[in-house]
């Protein structure tokens, strides 16, 4: 009996050794696939940033530290203190601060492969085409212009220098909205019928360049509005042929002297499906989109924010939560355009897709205006 007590002693050891080996080794396993070890730094494209206001400093500049082939090589700004103390923080050289007069000396800086314009839309033609002209590459913010002339002379201006145009339509390159794409185009919950997009948010400092009409092109349509118009076409593949809306402002508020505060609009594409859309600065924040099929639905909200989007899909008597990777708009869509340099590619988003935006606002708000359904 002592012998049997010792063997059965000895091989429960002998087990729960073999169990913590096999545990250890399993652990080791899993932390090994998790550990994403990177790639050693490749080539990137030396970039400057035109423009240091908040959208710059608070998600732009943060961002590089996320890409894999783009760099912060120099500053654009009217404010030289707001600049050197940046320059400071990111590693750009003093040599590399350039005011709005000087701007055009950038052509003699081999730093510099791409220039990113994050100024008030009304200055997006001037600074683009003087960056094409300065023999480099551009990728402006949206909107591209206040006016479809404007975008067409910023396309122009790129074809002339042979340089690449890409607007900076941030969404096109992250995991939650390509995947709305996806399942619109796979059709798995049949075929699309109805899209929903609501963006908006309240509005404050009524002195703001947002509510000038020469600088921001309109109110809160070319602001947040262009989110749903984009949603709307890159969901459903198609280009709108008939375009309704509405416009109102609240009498006597100081924030709309100049620009619109809400605009509804519905928009039909050649397939039948319709878009039901609306933007706004006056009511607490909204973003959200929506693809409803024939046998379920999918949606976004937030849908546009810079993080925290969050996806859900309806299947018969379910509803469920996607979960993608979340990553950094600015660092993709920056990275984007600097692989389309390297390897000489036509970018996603190009100077025609901002231009298609700026003609389909104009006929948001001459349907507006006018009551009537325009065609488009």
């Amino acid at each position: 009996m002592s012998n049997d007590i010792t063997r059965r002693g000895f091989i429960a050891k002998v087990g729960k050794t073999v169990l913590a080996a096999n545990l250890s080794e399993s652990f080791l396993k899993d932390a090994a696939a998790q550990l994403k070890v990177p790639d050693p730094p490749g080539r990137k494209l030396g970039w400057a940033i035109v423009g240091l206001g908040s959208l710059s400093i608070n998600q732009i500049l943060p961002a590089f530290a996320k890409c894999e082939k783009s760099h912060v090589v120099a500053f654009v700004s009217g404010h030289p203190d707001k600049a050197n103390k940046l320059a400071l923080r990111y590693g750009v050289s003093p040599k590399n601060i350039y005011n709005y007069q000087n701007y055009d000396s950038i052509r003699d800086n081999p730093e510099v492969d791409v220039i990113y314009v994050v100024l008030p839309n009304g200055m997006h033609a001037e600074y683009t085409i003087r960056g094409f002209q300065a023999g480099k590459h551009v990728l402006c913010e949206k909107p591209m212009a206040n006016t479809p002339a404007d975008c067409q002379g910023m396309i122009d201006a790129g074809r002339k220098a042979n340089r690449k145009l890409m607007v900076a339509y941030r969404c096109r390159y992250e995991p939650f909205n390509q995947e709305m794409i996806r399942m619109a185009r796979s059709q798995e919950l049949g075929p699309l019928k109805v899209i929903l997009g609501d963006t908006g948010f309240h509005i404050g400092d009524p002195t703001q360049w947002r509510l000038n009409k020469a600088l921001a092109g309109g109110g809160s349509m070319m602001d947040i509005g262009i989110y749903s118009l984009q949603a709307a076409r890159y969901i459903s593949g198609e280009e709108p042929t008939e375009i309704n809306a509405f416009m109102y402002s609240t009498p006597g508020d100081e924030h709309f002297k100049e620009v619109e505060e809400t605009v509804m609009f519905q928009l039909r594409f050649p397939s039948g499906v319709y878009a039901n859309c609306s933007s706004s600065y006056g009511y607490v924040s909204q973003s959200r989109f929506r693809a409803v099929a024939t046998q379920g639905w999918f949606e976004l909200e937030p849908g546009q924010s810079y993080t925290g989007l969050r996806m859900r899909v309806s299947r018969g008597n379910a509803v469920e939560e996607v979960r993608l990777p979340e990553i950094d708009h600015f660092a993709a869509e920056m990275d984007h355009m600097s692989g389309c340099v390297m390897d000489n590619k036509e970018p996603l988003t190009p100077g025609e897709e901002g231009l298609r935006d700026i003609k389909l606002i104009t006929s948001i708000y001459e349907a507006a205006r006018s009551g009537r359904t325009v065609k488009v």
